[in-house]
């Protein structure tokens, strides 16, 4: 009998630690920074950017105090599990091999990558026609994985930290390609002064194999009630306007 109470006031213990976690008054969100016009850091310190006004709606709309923290993207999952923060709101597509790793929310947008090269370069998209070609991408993206499993024995592939040193290198001359998220790179680069002399080249790629079902909010594997909540914070502000008006601020059509 001893041994049976002991249990259920075990039980008890645990099922009142299991309802405070799911309330969720603090959450913190790893951010990477280094992706405009998704994040980025101004000059004074400040986080800006779509998914950091999203991040913030978010929270606002679970009712928790959201905090901020910059990753560098090729540790933002490991920091996740080493507990740095609850969730990585990053533009971070939903994979399978990601899922073996993280729990994930619905998306929240979803766009597609695109190749660009230096104009008048010739450069088209098949395997011939890339073939001894330089293709710069950020490493273990999406995009890294797509040119591998597609164009990996056909191209030499340059790996970069971050998406603008990639940029750099393509004005450098050490790249013949960029494959970005269409979105991100046209903003990034090819709109401003530095990417004039670019253009994409060729067809958007959204292959799920490769860049999944959008990008989604990852969090650790036993917290699949905070991506519950945030797939309920996703739709209430898609439905009430505040998703929109994040969108019309930094692109001229839906996302989603």
């Amino acid at each position: 009998m001893r041994k049976l109470i002991v249990a259920a006031v075990v039980a008890m213990l645990m099922l009142g630690t299991s309802v405070s976690a799911k309330e969720w008054k603090k959450i913190r969100v790893g951010v990477e920074g280094a992706y405009p016009p998704f994040s980025w850091v101004e000059s004074d310190g400040t986080l800006k950017g779509f998914d950091i006004e999203i991040a913030l709606a978010l929270c606002k709309e679970i009712g928790a105090k959201c905090t901020l923290v910059t990753q560098d993207w090729d540790g933002i999952i490991p920091a996740l599990l080493a507990r740095k923060y609850d969730a990585i709101i990053a533009s971070m597509s939903i994979t399978e091999e990601r899922k073996k790793k993280v729990a994930f929310s619905e998306k929240y947008y979803n766009t597609p990558a695109k190749f660009a090269r230096k104009k008048g370069s010739g450069i088209t998209i098949s395997k011939a026609g890339l073939k001894g070609k330089v293709v710069g991408v950020q490493r273990a993206t999406i995009h890294d994985n797509f040119v591998t499993g597609e164009f990996g024995e056909d191209v030499e592939i340059k790996r970069y930290g971050t998406q603008d040193e990639a940029y750099l290198d393509a004005l450098a001359g050490r790249v013949d390609l960029i494959l970005a998220d269409s979105i991100a790179m046209e903003a990034g680069f090819l709109k401003t002064d530095n990417g004039k002399g670019w253009e994409f080249v060729g067809q958007g790629y959204s292959d799920p194999k490769y860049f999944g079902d959008g990008a989604g909010i990852a969090v650790r594997k036993q917290n699949g009630d905070l991506a519950a909540l945030f797939n309920k914070a996703i739709k209430t502000i898609r439905a009430n306007g505040v998703y929109k008006r994040i969108n019309d601020k930094y692109f001229p059509f839906d996302v989603y």
